[in-house]
């Protein structure tokens, strides 16, 4: 007998954000994937016996081609992904030094405010996200 913890896809990713250069204000990076034309915050799922922030920022690194300083953890979401339980660790970090390179997997990336990323996110679920970042950057 499997138990659902076996079946559980176990993936993480970054709410990764940085200061405008032009004014200063919060930005949100969020990435484009063409298999299923949804707009998400980076994330990816773990290699067998990864830690979960380093796969989290391997992620960062692989769809963004930037580096991130990590902060606080943010909710994990659960939800049904092709017909099992899939677990998503997040966690809050800034965008470090980085350049965007389009691959078959990520073909784009956008710096959004807040406010135009929880609107352009496809995922309702994903928006919980930038509420937690905002809070989380608020408490340091």
């Amino acid at each position: 007998m499997t138990h659902a913890k076996d079946l559980t896809v176990h993936a993480a990713g970054c709410v990764l954000w940085r200061r405008s250069p032009v004014d200063g204000e919060l930005e949100i990076c969020l990435v484009h994937r063409p298999k299923y034309d949804d707009w998400s915050h980076p994330k990816g799922k773990l290699k067998r016996d990864e830690d979960p922030l380093d796969g989290a920022l391997r992620e960062v690194a692989e769809e963004t081609g930037h580096t991130a300083r990590p902060g606080a953890e943010l909710p994990t979401l659960r939800y049904m992904a092709n017909d099992r339980p899939k677990e998503v660790r997040y966690w809050a970090a800034e965008a470090g030094p980085g350049t965007f390179t389009p691959t078959t997997e990520v073909d784009r990336l956008l710096w959004l405010s807040p406010t135009a990323a929880r609107l352009r996110l496809t995922q309702p679920r994903d928006r919980t996200l930038v509420d937690a970042l905002l809070s989380s950057l608020h408490r340091t």
